[in-house]
């Protein structure tokens, strides 16, 4: 899945000399959603977007604070051209789900966004619709976000599943523990210590 994350003053759609839907300041979220997709790229999307620090907090610090933290608005529009791949100079959207298939599951991404957040501070376009999408950008400030593939090569896995084991077990340690085992040197009898087969282990946190 591929997300197009604008921090907008304000936004709208309308279909039609109708405007079905707005907000003010807030995020404006595009989706585009491919035929491979299943409902871990949804949990990756809703966590990422509500959690994403683009705002800044009550001193003017950038980048501090997420949408949920400042409690304003998202807007979110079903954009299945974000799929594009080019054939020449022809867009081909052979890669995007299929619209009767596409719709449940952008409702579900809906759902998920008003369950983790505050249900009226979600809104939406038209699903399937000709939108005209005002957006007033903030920033400019745009963040193009896609949900990772899972690795299919079965050592990748084993890899992968090794340093979310080794994240989960350091974040649930005390500062001190986990101080005191990162001055220790490994032991020559441990094999594993010196392989390097496990790689490194983000620093990143996720939320």
């Amino acid at each position: 899945m591929k997300a197009i994350i604008q921090r907008v003053t304000k936004a709208s759609v309308t279909v039609g000399e109708e405007q079905i839907s707005s907000i003010g300041r807030g995020l404006c979220v595009l989706f585009g959603i491919s035929v491979t997709d299943t409902q871990k790229d949804v949990d990756y999307m809703v966590r990422k977007i509500l959690n994403l620090r683009v705002f800044e907090d009550e001193n003017g610090r950038a980048w501090s604070h997420s949408v949920m933290g400042r409690e304003l608005e998202v807007l979110c529009v079903s954009q299945f051209t974000l799929q594009c791949i080019l054939k020449g100079n022809k867009p081909d959207f052979h890669s995007a789900m299929p619209a009767e298939q596409a719709q449940p599951f952008y409702n579900n991404i809906l759902e998920q966004l008003r369950q983790a957040y505050k249900p009226e501070l979600i809104k939406d376009g038209q699903f399937g619709a000709y939108m005209q999408v005002h957006i007033q950008n903030d920033g400019p400030v745009t963040i193009q976000l896609e949900s990772p593939t899972g690795p299919t090569d079965p050592r990748l896995l084993s890899k992968q599943e090794k340093q979310q084991q080794r994240k989960e077990k350091t974040r649930s340690k005390g500062p001190s523990e986990s101080g005191r085992e990162k001055g220790a040197l490994p032991s020559k009898a441990d094999p594993s210590a010196s392989s390097g087969a496990e790689g490194d282990v983000s620093s990143e946190q996720e939320p």
